[in-house]
């Protein structure tokens, strides 16, 4: 008999000694340990643990009331206010999955995720009347319409409001978390290298770990009072909207970003946490001097993306604001490895100090492992911080795949990693630096976007006979779309009607900046060589 086998006969998985993890049981025992702490502050708002509770169990109520369960998916369009919170929690917790959606993306792409997810149900926020109409008529689903009229977002659509369906829902509705921890909680899309996005899936499991990785590393605590400068559609708030409660912290909802806003609640509401994009940073950095206020606390903000520049983390630092670094994507649930601190650090001057805060860093303790591999023969390459090679990481906090496409899971799923296609080099400290992207993906201001998307956009234009796109270096966007164009033969063109066009075909944010006009540089095979179009936008940024 196997030796092991003593310590598995009669002691089996029980209800007493075994549950499945999620993060929506986050909430109940907030609600249990600080019912009348604040929870969310929103405007002149303030709702309670006790109060959050009962209307996340209210909505609940109510999607169960619809028949909505175990596998539906349910949509959310809204910016970062209560009921897109309250939707982490009480969506999950009737076994459905939540969609939320990014806020900036035209009707047509919202209609092909309202489709491609098979959405049961879409709640959106009054702002985005004209493009749930856009989008509906892609595709029908049933609308509640969540008005915010104290920061004047009311319309008339849908088939009823917000505040007045939850009011119908039973705040003791009875919920159990699931019984697979391995059931799908959210669904998120990223655009990728295509012009579709793919439909990135998450569990419970993994939502519930990379909630405390962050609250781990970014140091949560009861005290936290966290500021939703990042979008909660992102990578569903990088976690944070199930973190934040899983310490009994307060949210501070933000409609949006701006920093006449954003100063006033840091100094008011005594922020103590906050995360985003680099274009958040030079944002508040680069705002007016009568916006900026000063604050007695050091507030910690984490960013993604392209690395800081030195001079952004001195000029945050000198503000009051302590930046982490972190690296991740939205297959990864958010944040996947950070640049820990090492104390040797602290006597660094400060432009060495500030290189290595901007290294993408190490794995989270609550992902397996991190790797810098040759993409080709998938085996790790030498930690002398100049061998390239591509990043790579394993653990519960990578995504089950993406939805109803299998053949793209497995292209990034190999050797028992997820392939991030972001080319690293790993130092001899251990710590990843990222220094280019294998695909085509340009990220401004913390979105993806997909080059070939814009470049099926360019050819649609009567006058493009060809056409490609790269990422052009941007001190406040980070990157921004540059289109290289060649005309057909007789046409006419210029860049504000390629931009006007682009415009009219696919969200704003994705259209080009910049439009350079002449033949394209290809190999003998006909292949448009990117490396130097790339080459040529950076020129063009330092001239």
């Amino acid at each position: 008999m196997d030796a092991s086998s003593i310590f598995e006969e009669g002691l089996g998985k029980e209800a007493a000694n075994y549950t499945p993890l999620s993060p929506v049981t986050f909430l109940r025992r907030a609600a249990w340990v600080y019912p009348d702490k604040t929870a969310i502050v929103h405007g002149s708002r303030r709702i309670s643990y006790r109060e959050f509770y009962a209307r996340v169990r209210r909505f609940a109520a109510q999607l169960r009331t619809r028949g909505i369960g175990a596998g539906d998916t349910v949509s959310v369009l809204a910016p970062n206010v209560p009921c897109l919170l309250e939707a982490h929690y009480a969506v999950p917790m009737v076994g459905a999955v939540l969609n939320a959606i990014n806020s900036r993306l035209d009707a047509e792409t919202v209609g092909f995720i309202l489709g491609h997810g098979e959405s049961k149900l879409l709640i959106a926020d009054a702002e985005w009347a004209a493009v749930v109409a856009g989008a509906t008529d892609i595709t029908p689903v049933p609308v509640i319409r969540a008005d915010d009229p104290d920061f004047g977002a009311t319309a008339d659509f849908g088939e009823i409001e917000y505040e007045d369906w939850l009011a119908q829902g039973d705040p003791e509705f009875a919920w159990d978390p699931p019984r697979d921890e391995w059931q799908a909680i959210a669904l998120n899309y990223t655009s990728g290298t295509t012009g579709n996005p793919k439909g990135v899936v998450y569990h419970h499991r993994g939502a519930y770990l990379n909630a405390l990785g962050n609250s781990l590393h970014f140091g949560l605590n009861q005290n936290t009072v966290y500021l939703w400068t990042l979008p909660m559609f992102h990578c569903n708030g990088w976690t944070y909207t199930w973190g934040v409660t899983a310490v009994c912290g307060t949210h501070v909802c933000l409609r949006r970003v701006d920093p006449a806003l954003i100063f006033p609640l840091i100094r008011d509401e005594r922020v103590t946490h906050m995360c985003g994009a680099p274009i958040v940073l030079t944002m508040l950095i680069h705002a007016p001097d009568e916006t900026k206020c000063g604050f007695p606390q050091t507030v910690e903000a984490a960013t993604g993306g392209a690395a800081p520049p030195s001079a952004v983390i001195q000029s945050m630092e000198e503000m009051g604001f302590r930046v982490t670094h972190l690296y991740g994507l939205t297959e990864t649930y958010g944040p996947a490895t950070l640049c820990a601190w090492q104390t040797e650090w602290d006597d660094l001057d400060h432009r060495t100090r500030s290189e290595k805060m901007a290294r993408q860093g190490v794995h989270y303790a609550t992902l397996d492992e991190m790797a810098v591999v040759d993409p080709e023969t998938g085996k790790s390459v030498p930690a002398d911080g100049e061998t390239i090679g591509e990043l790579a990481v394993r653990g519960n906090t990578v995504m089950k795949g993406y939805l109803k496409n299998r053949p793209a899971t497995d292209k990034v799923f190999l050797d028992g990693f997820f392939r991030t296609g972001d080319l690293a080099v790993l130092h001899p400290d251990g710590y990843a630096e990222v220094k280019d992207r294998s695909k085509d993906i340009i990220i401004s201001g913390g979105e993806n976007i997909s080059s070939l998307e814009i470049e099926d956009t360019l050819y649609r234009h009567p006058a493009v006979m060809e056409a490609a796109v790269v990422a052009r270096p941007d001190e406040t966007w980070g990157e921004t779309p540059c289109a290289y164009v060649t005309l057909k033969n007789g046409a006419e063109a210029d860049a504000t009607d390629i931009i006007a066009w682009c415009r009219d075909h696919m969200a704003h944010f994705k259209a080009p900046k910049t439009v350079v006009f002449g033949p394209l540089p290809k190999t003998s095979t006909g292949k448009i060589q990117k490396f130097i179009l790339r080459e040529q936008a950076k020129a063009l940024q330092d001239s």
